[in-house]
Protein backbone atom coordinates (compact mmCIF):
# COMPACT_ATOMS: atom_id res chain seq x y z
CA UNK A 1 0.00 0.00 0.00
CA UNK A 2 1.37 3.51 -1.39
CA UNK A 3 1.61 5.89 2.25
CA UNK A 4 3.80 8.56 1.90
CA UNK A 5 3.28 9.16 5.71
CA UNK A 6 4.09 5.99 6.73
CA UNK A 7 6.99 5.43 4.55
CA UNK A 8 8.13 8.86 5.54
CA UNK A 9 8.52 8.30 9.26
CA UNK A 10 10.02 4.71 8.94
CA UNK A 11 13.69 4.34 7.28
CA UNK A 12 14.01 1.49 4.65
CA UNK A 13 10.44 1.81 3.91
CA UNK A 14 9.83 1.88 -0.09
CA UNK A 15 6.99 4.37 -0.41
CA UNK A 16 5.76 2.37 -3.47
CA UNK A 17 4.47 -1.01 -1.03
CA UNK A 18 1.05 -2.46 -1.84
CA UNK A 19 -1.05 -4.50 0.41
CA UNK A 20 -2.92 -7.65 -0.77
CA UNK A 21 -5.06 -9.03 1.31
CA UNK A 22 -7.56 -11.88 2.29
CA UNK A 23 -10.15 -13.18 3.19
CA UNK A 24 -12.83 -11.60 5.27
CA UNK A 25 -15.89 -14.26 6.39
CA UNK A 26 -14.86 -15.99 3.46
CA UNK A 27 -11.95 -17.34 5.44
CA UNK A 28 -13.55 -18.78 8.39
CA UNK A 29 -13.61 -22.74 8.75
CA UNK A 30 -17.60 -21.80 10.40
CA UNK A 31 -18.39 -19.62 7.51
CA UNK A 32 -20.85 -21.40 5.25
CA UNK A 33 -20.26 -19.93 1.71
CA UNK A 34 -16.63 -21.68 1.55
CA UNK A 35 -17.38 -24.37 3.93
CA UNK A 36 -18.99 -26.92 1.23
CA UNK A 37 -21.31 -28.69 3.37
CA UNK A 38 -20.88 -32.25 3.69
CA UNK A 39 -24.10 -33.80 4.80
CA UNK A 40 -25.30 -37.10 4.52
CA UNK A 41 -25.08 -39.10 1.90
CA UNK A 42 -28.83 -40.01 2.68
CA UNK A 43 -31.43 -37.40 1.37
CA UNK A 44 -33.22 -35.92 4.65
CA UNK A 45 -36.79 -36.96 5.26
CA UNK A 46 -39.36 -34.52 2.91
CA UNK A 47 -36.89 -32.41 1.33
CA UNK A 48 -34.99 -32.19 -1.70
CA UNK A 49 -31.23 -31.94 -2.04
CA UNK A 50 -28.93 -31.91 -5.23
CA UNK A 51 -25.54 -34.05 -6.23
CA UNK A 52 -22.81 -32.23 -8.05
CA UNK A 53 -21.57 -35.49 -10.28
CA UNK A 54 -19.33 -34.72 -12.63
CA UNK A 55 -17.69 -31.26 -11.34
CA UNK A 56 -13.69 -31.10 -12.31
CA UNK A 57 -12.00 -30.11 -9.22
CA UNK A 58 -14.52 -32.49 -6.95
CA UNK A 59 -13.30 -29.90 -3.88
CA UNK A 60 -14.07 -31.63 -0.48
CA UNK A 61 -14.42 -29.89 2.16
CA UNK A 62 -10.97 -30.69 3.66
CA UNK A 63 -9.39 -30.00 0.30
CA UNK A 64 -11.13 -25.84 0.64
CA UNK A 65 -9.87 -25.90 3.86
CA UNK A 66 -6.51 -26.66 2.62
CA UNK A 67 -6.43 -23.93 -0.20
CA UNK A 68 -7.67 -21.37 2.15
CA UNK A 69 -4.47 -22.19 4.60
CA UNK A 70 -2.13 -22.20 1.34
CA UNK A 71 -4.09 -18.80 0.36
CA UNK A 72 -3.56 -16.90 3.83
CA UNK A 73 -0.46 -18.45 4.20
CA UNK A 74 1.16 -16.91 0.92
CA UNK A 75 -1.13 -13.92 1.47
CA UNK A 76 0.73 -13.44 5.36
CA UNK A 77 4.34 -14.08 3.92
CA UNK A 78 3.49 -11.67 1.40
CA UNK A 79 2.33 -8.73 3.17
CA UNK A 80 5.54 -8.94 5.64
CA UNK A 81 8.01 -9.34 2.66
CA UNK A 82 7.20 -6.79 0.25
CA UNK A 83 6.93 -4.14 2.98
CA UNK A 84 10.68 -4.23 2.74
CA UNK A 85 12.20 -1.62 0.87
CA UNK A 86 15.34 -3.15 -0.80
CA UNK A 87 12.98 -6.19 -1.73
CA UNK A 88 11.05 -6.92 -5.15
CA UNK A 89 7.46 -5.66 -5.36
CA UNK A 90 4.65 -7.48 -6.57
CA UNK A 91 2.63 -6.63 -9.96
CA UNK A 92 -1.17 -6.35 -8.36
CA UNK A 93 -3.43 -3.35 -9.03
CA UNK A 94 -0.36 -2.38 -11.76
CA UNK A 95 1.62 -3.49 -14.14
CA UNK A 96 4.71 -2.17 -13.64
CA UNK A 97 7.47 -3.35 -16.06
CA UNK A 98 9.89 -2.26 -13.29
CA UNK A 99 9.40 -5.11 -10.93
CA UNK A 100 9.66 -7.56 -13.55
CA UNK A 101 13.13 -6.38 -14.39
CA UNK A 102 13.64 -6.33 -10.77
CA UNK A 103 12.30 -10.06 -10.58
CA UNK A 104 14.73 -11.02 -13.38
CA UNK A 105 17.77 -9.70 -11.74
CA UNK A 106 17.67 -11.63 -8.66
CA UNK A 107 16.24 -14.46 -10.58
CA UNK A 108 19.25 -14.31 -12.74
CA UNK A 109 21.43 -13.16 -9.43
CA UNK A 110 20.63 -15.37 -6.39
CA UNK A 111 21.27 -14.50 -2.97
CA UNK A 112 20.45 -15.56 0.32
CA UNK A 113 16.87 -13.05 0.14
CA UNK A 114 15.67 -15.04 -2.78
CA UNK A 115 12.84 -16.57 -1.32
CA UNK A 116 11.71 -13.14 0.27
CA UNK A 117 11.72 -11.78 -3.08
CA UNK A 118 9.57 -14.30 -4.81
CA UNK A 119 7.19 -14.24 -1.60
CA UNK A 120 6.81 -10.80 -2.33
CA UNK A 121 6.16 -10.89 -5.93
CA UNK A 122 4.15 -13.88 -5.77
CA UNK A 123 2.41 -14.02 -2.21
CA UNK A 124 -0.48 -12.12 -3.28
CA UNK A 125 -1.98 -14.17 -5.48
CA UNK A 126 -3.44 -15.95 -2.30
CA UNK A 127 -6.19 -13.47 -2.89
CA UNK A 128 -7.53 -15.00 -5.90
CA UNK A 129 -7.45 -18.50 -4.22
CA UNK A 130 -10.21 -16.94 -1.81
CA UNK A 131 -12.10 -14.92 -4.51
CA UNK A 132 -12.82 -18.60 -5.98
CA UNK A 133 -13.40 -20.30 -2.97
CA UNK A 134 -16.32 -17.61 -2.48
CA UNK A 135 -18.10 -17.96 -5.20
CA UNK A 136 -17.92 -21.98 -4.83
CA UNK A 137 -19.01 -21.32 -1.36
CA UNK A 138 -22.17 -19.56 -2.45
CA UNK A 139 -23.60 -21.08 -4.71
CA UNK A 140 -23.50 -24.55 -3.38
CA UNK A 141 -24.95 -22.60 0.17
CA UNK A 142 -27.57 -20.31 -2.22
CA UNK A 143 -28.27 -22.10 -5.03
CA UNK A 144 -28.46 -25.93 -3.39
CA UNK A 145 -31.72 -25.75 -2.09
CA UNK A 146 -35.02 -24.42 -3.92
CA UNK A 147 -35.65 -21.62 -0.71
CA UNK A 148 -35.10 -18.46 -2.50
CA UNK A 149 -33.00 -15.62 -0.03
CA UNK A 150 -34.08 -11.72 -0.37
CA UNK A 151 -31.18 -9.28 -1.51
CA UNK A 152 -31.39 -7.30 1.85
CA UNK A 153 -31.32 -9.65 4.26
CA UNK A 154 -28.68 -11.77 2.40
CA UNK A 155 -26.54 -8.17 1.89
CA UNK A 156 -27.29 -7.59 5.65
CA UNK A 157 -26.29 -10.91 6.60
CA UNK A 158 -22.69 -10.71 5.00
CA UNK A 159 -22.19 -6.95 6.04
CA UNK A 160 -22.76 -8.15 9.53
CA UNK A 161 -20.10 -11.70 9.32
CA UNK A 162 -17.38 -9.39 7.79
CA UNK A 163 -18.29 -6.37 10.25
CA UNK A 164 -17.40 -8.73 13.46
CA UNK A 165 -13.97 -9.56 11.66
CA UNK A 166 -12.95 -6.02 10.93
CA UNK A 167 -14.30 -4.35 14.12
CA UNK A 168 -11.91 -6.75 16.17
CA UNK A 169 -8.80 -6.13 13.76
CA UNK A 170 -8.98 -2.59 13.20
CA UNK A 171 -9.75 -1.59 17.04
CA UNK A 172 -6.97 -3.59 17.95
CA UNK A 173 -4.64 -2.24 15.02
CA UNK A 174 -5.81 1.49 16.01
CA UNK A 175 -3.99 0.88 19.35
CA UNK A 176 -1.14 -0.85 18.27
CA UNK A 177 -0.60 2.23 15.29
CA UNK A 178 -0.99 4.89 18.17
CA UNK A 179 1.75 3.14 20.10
CA UNK A 180 4.56 2.46 17.23
CA UNK A 181 6.54 4.68 14.85
CA UNK A 182 4.86 5.80 11.78
CA UNK A 183 1.48 6.58 13.25
CA UNK A 184 -1.32 7.04 10.49
CA UNK A 185 -3.10 9.81 10.30
CA UNK A 186 -6.67 8.42 10.13
CA UNK A 187 -9.26 11.25 8.68
CA UNK A 188 -12.84 9.97 10.63
CA UNK A 189 -14.73 10.42 6.58
CA UNK A 190 -12.02 7.60 6.02
CA UNK A 191 -12.68 5.31 8.26
CA UNK A 192 -16.56 6.03 8.65
CA UNK A 193 -15.60 4.45 4.83
CA UNK A 194 -14.08 1.51 5.88
CA UNK A 195 -16.50 0.81 8.22
CA UNK A 196 -19.16 1.05 5.98
CA UNK A 197 -16.95 -1.34 3.41
CA UNK A 198 -17.19 1.44 0.61
CA UNK A 199 -14.12 2.68 0.97
CA UNK A 200 -12.51 1.17 -2.03
CA UNK A 201 -14.50 3.30 -4.46
CA UNK A 202 -13.19 6.52 -3.05
CA UNK A 203 -10.30 8.26 -5.10
CA UNK A 204 -6.79 6.58 -4.00
CA UNK A 205 -7.77 3.49 -2.82
CA UNK A 206 -3.77 2.71 -2.09
CA UNK A 207 -3.43 5.92 -0.19
CA UNK A 208 -6.44 6.13 2.53
CA UNK A 209 -7.29 2.73 3.11
CA UNK A 210 -5.14 1.31 6.38
CA UNK A 211 -4.02 -1.69 6.70
CA UNK A 212 -4.09 -1.76 3.21
CA UNK A 213 -4.99 -5.20 4.42
CA UNK A 214 -8.65 -4.59 4.53
CA UNK A 215 -9.46 -2.92 1.29
CA UNK A 216 -10.87 -6.96 0.93
CA UNK A 217 -13.61 -6.16 3.02
CA UNK A 218 -15.14 -3.70 0.66
CA UNK A 219 -14.23 -6.46 -2.39
CA UNK A 220 -15.99 -9.10 -0.78
CA UNK A 221 -19.17 -6.49 -0.16
CA UNK A 222 -19.03 -5.02 -3.91
CA UNK A 223 -19.11 -9.49 -4.98
CA UNK A 224 -21.67 -9.86 -2.48
CA UNK A 225 -24.06 -7.39 -4.37
CA UNK A 226 -22.89 -8.64 -7.86
CA UNK A 227 -23.94 -12.13 -7.11
CA UNK A 228 -27.07 -11.54 -5.36
CA UNK A 229 -28.31 -8.93 -7.80
CA UNK A 230 -26.90 -10.23 -11.16
CA UNK A 231 -26.13 -13.94 -10.74
CA UNK A 232 -28.16 -15.50 -8.21
CA UNK A 233 -29.60 -18.08 -10.07
CA UNK A 234 -29.23 -17.04 -13.51
CA UNK A 235 -27.59 -18.08 -16.56
CA UNK A 236 -23.71 -19.09 -16.38
CA UNK A 237 -23.64 -17.33 -19.63
CA UNK A 238 -24.30 -14.14 -17.59
CA UNK A 239 -22.16 -14.72 -15.22
CA UNK A 240 -19.09 -15.71 -18.49
CA UNK A 241 -20.15 -12.26 -20.11
CA UNK A 242 -19.76 -10.33 -16.81
CA UNK A 243 -15.91 -11.88 -16.44
CA UNK A 244 -15.20 -10.86 -20.07
CA UNK A 245 -16.60 -7.19 -19.99
CA UNK A 246 -14.82 -7.13 -16.65
CA UNK A 247 -11.73 -8.40 -18.62
CA UNK A 248 -12.09 -6.04 -21.25
CA UNK A 249 -12.31 -2.97 -18.96
CA UNK A 250 -8.91 -3.78 -17.93
CA UNK A 251 -7.38 -4.43 -20.90
CA UNK A 252 -8.09 -1.35 -22.44
CA UNK A 253 -6.33 0.58 -19.46
CA UNK A 254 -3.01 1.84 -19.57
CA UNK A 255 -1.14 -1.23 -17.58
CA UNK A 256 0.69 1.01 -15.02
CA UNK A 257 -2.68 3.75 -14.80
CA UNK A 258 -4.60 5.13 -12.11
CA UNK A 259 -7.50 3.82 -13.75
CA UNK A 260 -6.41 0.01 -13.92
CA UNK A 261 -5.13 0.73 -9.96
CA UNK A 262 -9.28 1.95 -8.96
CA UNK A 263 -10.79 -1.15 -11.59
CA UNK A 264 -8.43 -4.14 -9.71
CA UNK A 265 -8.77 -2.25 -6.04
CA UNK A 266 -12.66 -3.02 -6.69
CA UNK A 267 -14.79 -6.40 -7.81
CA UNK A 268 -14.00 -5.62 -11.68
CA UNK A 269 -10.35 -6.86 -10.99
CA UNK A 270 -11.69 -9.72 -8.85
CA UNK A 271 -14.32 -11.00 -11.29
CA UNK A 272 -12.21 -13.44 -12.84
CA UNK A 273 -10.87 -16.28 -9.84
CA UNK A 274 -15.21 -15.05 -8.33
CA UNK A 275 -17.37 -16.39 -11.34
CA UNK A 276 -14.69 -19.05 -11.74
CA UNK A 277 -15.86 -20.40 -8.19
CA UNK A 278 -19.13 -19.54 -9.79
CA UNK A 279 -18.95 -22.06 -12.45
CA UNK A 280 -17.06 -24.76 -10.58
CA UNK A 281 -19.59 -24.24 -7.85
CA UNK A 282 -22.77 -25.03 -10.56
CA UNK A 283 -20.92 -28.04 -11.77
CA UNK A 284 -20.56 -26.91 -15.11
CA UNK A 285 -19.13 -29.80 -16.67
CA UNK A 286 -21.82 -32.07 -15.66
CA UNK A 287 -25.13 -32.52 -14.31
CA UNK A 288 -26.68 -31.47 -11.14
CA UNK A 289 -29.41 -34.56 -9.97
CA UNK A 290 -31.94 -33.97 -7.86
CA UNK A 291 -33.74 -36.62 -5.44
CA UNK A 292 -36.56 -36.07 -3.31
CA UNK A 293 -38.33 -38.82 -0.50
CA UNK A 294 -39.93 -40.15 -3.69
CA UNK A 295 -36.71 -41.65 -4.99
CA UNK A 296 -35.91 -45.10 -4.73
CA UNK A 297 -33.52 -46.54 -2.39
CA UNK A 298 -32.02 -48.12 -4.67
CA UNK A 299 -31.00 -45.11 -6.93
CA UNK A 300 -29.78 -43.49 -3.81
CA UNK A 301 -27.65 -46.54 -3.05
CA UNK A 302 -26.59 -46.31 -6.34
CA UNK A 303 -25.98 -42.85 -6.60
CA UNK A 304 -23.57 -42.75 -3.18
CA UNK A 305 -21.48 -45.96 -5.30
CA UNK A 306 -21.09 -43.65 -8.01
CA UNK A 307 -20.14 -40.77 -5.82
CA UNK A 308 -17.52 -42.92 -3.81
CA UNK A 309 -15.96 -44.52 -6.72
CA UNK A 310 -15.46 -41.28 -8.33
CA UNK A 311 -13.61 -39.15 -5.47
CA UNK A 312 -10.75 -41.71 -5.70
CA UNK A 313 -10.77 -41.45 -9.67
CA UNK A 314 -8.73 -38.55 -9.28
CA UNK A 315 -5.51 -40.73 -8.16
CA UNK A 316 -5.69 -41.58 -11.45
CA UNK A 317 -4.57 -38.19 -12.33
CA UNK A 318 -1.52 -38.34 -10.08
CA UNK A 319 1.02 -38.05 -13.36
CA UNK A 320 -1.31 -35.27 -14.69
CA UNK A 321 -0.88 -33.79 -11.51
CA UNK A 322 2.88 -34.13 -10.96
CA UNK A 323 3.67 -33.11 -14.55
CA UNK A 324 0.99 -29.46 -13.77
CA UNK A 325 2.75 -28.81 -10.67
CA UNK A 326 5.98 -29.08 -12.35
CA UNK A 327 4.45 -26.71 -15.35
CA UNK A 328 2.16 -24.15 -13.65
CA UNK A 329 4.32 -22.03 -12.17
CA UNK A 330 6.53 -21.87 -15.09
CA UNK A 331 3.03 -20.63 -16.72
CA UNK A 332 2.40 -17.98 -13.95
CA UNK A 333 5.97 -16.74 -13.58
CA UNK A 334 5.73 -16.54 -18.20
CA UNK A 335 2.12 -14.67 -17.69
CA UNK A 336 3.47 -12.22 -15.59
CA UNK A 337 5.62 -10.93 -18.13
CA UNK A 338 3.11 -9.72 -20.47
CA UNK A 339 0.16 -7.16 -19.46
CA UNK A 340 -2.17 -9.10 -21.46
CA UNK A 341 -1.32 -12.17 -20.23
CA UNK A 342 -1.03 -10.84 -16.38
CA UNK A 343 -4.94 -10.21 -16.37
CA UNK A 344 -5.03 -14.20 -16.46
CA UNK A 345 -2.93 -15.51 -14.06
CA UNK A 346 -5.17 -15.63 -11.17
CA UNK A 347 -7.28 -18.89 -13.21
CA UNK A 348 -3.81 -20.52 -13.46
CA UNK A 349 -2.97 -19.95 -9.76
CA UNK A 350 -6.58 -21.45 -8.35
CA UNK A 351 -5.68 -24.34 -10.85
CA UNK A 352 -2.44 -24.90 -9.79
CA UNK A 353 -3.83 -24.51 -5.87
CA UNK A 354 -6.53 -27.41 -6.53
CA UNK A 355 -3.76 -29.52 -8.09
CA UNK A 356 -1.40 -29.08 -5.10
CA UNK A 357 -3.82 -30.20 -2.25
CA UNK A 358 -4.99 -33.10 -4.02
CA UNK A 359 -1.57 -34.16 -4.42
CA UNK A 360 -0.23 -33.37 -1.10
CA UNK A 361 0.30 -36.28 1.50
CA UNK A 362 -2.24 -36.93 4.49
CA UNK A 363 -0.37 -35.10 6.99
CA UNK A 364 0.78 -32.06 4.78
CA UNK A 365 -2.50 -31.57 4.04
CA UNK A 366 -3.60 -31.75 8.04
CA UNK A 367 -1.86 -28.95 8.44
CA UNK A 368 -3.10 -26.58 6.07
CA UNK A 369 -6.56 -27.95 6.69
CA UNK A 370 -5.87 -26.26 10.25
CA UNK A 371 -4.22 -23.00 8.77
CA UNK A 372 -7.79 -22.75 6.85
CA UNK A 373 -9.36 -22.89 9.84
CA UNK A 374 -8.00 -20.07 11.32
CA UNK A 375 -7.54 -18.00 8.20
CA UNK A 376 -10.02 -15.14 8.86
CA UNK A 377 -8.03 -14.65 12.68
CA UNK A 378 -4.68 -14.43 10.58
CA UNK A 379 -6.29 -12.79 8.20
CA UNK A 380 -7.12 -9.42 10.33
CA UNK A 381 -4.67 -10.07 13.08
CA UNK A 382 -1.56 -10.45 10.81
CA UNK A 383 -1.51 -6.23 10.14
CA UNK A 384 -1.32 -5.61 14.12
CA UNK A 385 1.83 -8.58 13.66
CA UNK A 386 3.62 -6.60 11.02
CA UNK A 387 3.37 -3.34 12.29
CA UNK A 388 4.78 -4.72 15.48
CA UNK A 389 7.74 -6.60 13.84
CA UNK A 390 8.39 -5.16 10.73
CA UNK A 391 11.45 -3.07 11.97
CA UNK A 392 13.42 -5.91 13.00
CA UNK A 393 13.53 -6.66 9.09
CA UNK A 394 14.57 -3.03 8.87
CA UNK A 395 17.03 -2.75 11.09
CA UNK A 396 18.73 -6.09 12.00
CA UNK A 397 17.61 -9.37 9.79
CA UNK A 398 14.92 -9.95 7.96
CA UNK A 399 14.99 -13.39 8.28
CA UNK A 400 14.90 -12.93 12.35
CA UNK A 401 12.44 -10.54 11.43
CA UNK A 402 10.13 -12.96 9.34
CA UNK A 403 10.68 -15.74 12.54
CA UNK A 404 8.75 -12.99 15.19
CA UNK A 405 6.35 -11.69 12.91
CA UNK A 406 4.85 -15.54 12.02
CA UNK A 407 5.25 -16.90 15.59
CA UNK A 408 3.41 -13.63 16.60
CA UNK A 409 0.60 -13.78 13.77
CA UNK A 410 -0.46 -17.21 15.09
CA UNK A 411 -0.13 -16.77 18.60
CA UNK A 412 -2.45 -13.41 17.90
CA UNK A 413 -4.84 -15.31 15.42
CA UNK A 414 -5.48 -17.49 18.24
CA UNK A 415 -6.97 -14.70 20.18
CA UNK A 416 -8.40 -13.29 17.55
CA UNK A 417 -10.41 -15.85 16.86
CA UNK A 418 -11.77 -16.39 20.68
CA UNK A 419 -13.12 -12.53 20.70
CA UNK A 420 -14.77 -13.02 17.18
CA UNK A 421 -16.36 -16.54 18.13
CA UNK A 422 -17.69 -15.05 21.13
CA UNK A 423 -19.48 -11.89 19.10
CA UNK A 424 -23.10 -12.50 18.29
CA UNK A 425 -23.49 -14.04 15.10
CA UNK A 426 -25.80 -12.80 12.22
CA UNK A 427 -29.00 -15.04 10.95
CA UNK A 428 -30.81 -14.18 7.70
Amino acid sequence: MKNEEFAAALPGQDASCREASLPDSVATDRQEEINVDERSEEPKRGSKFFILHSSFFILKNSETQAMRGLAILGIVLHNYCHFIGKIVKENEYQYLEMNNDRLWHVLTHPDALLPVHLLSYFGHYGVPVFLFLSGYGLVRKYEGSSETVASLPFLRYHYLKLLRMLIVGFSMFLVVDAVTPGRFAFEWEHVAAQLLMVINVLPEPDRIIWPGIYWFFGLMMELYLVYRLLLYRRSNWLAVGLMLVCWLLQAVCLPDGETLNRLRYNCIGGMLPFVMGILEGRGKRGEVREYSEASSSAERRADAAYRSDLLPLTSYLSPLKFFSLLILPLIVFCLCLNFQTWLWVPAIVVLATVMLVKSMPAVVLRLFVWLGSISAAMFVAHPIARKLFITVAWKQDIYDGLMLYVIGTIALSWAVKQIIDRLPKPSL
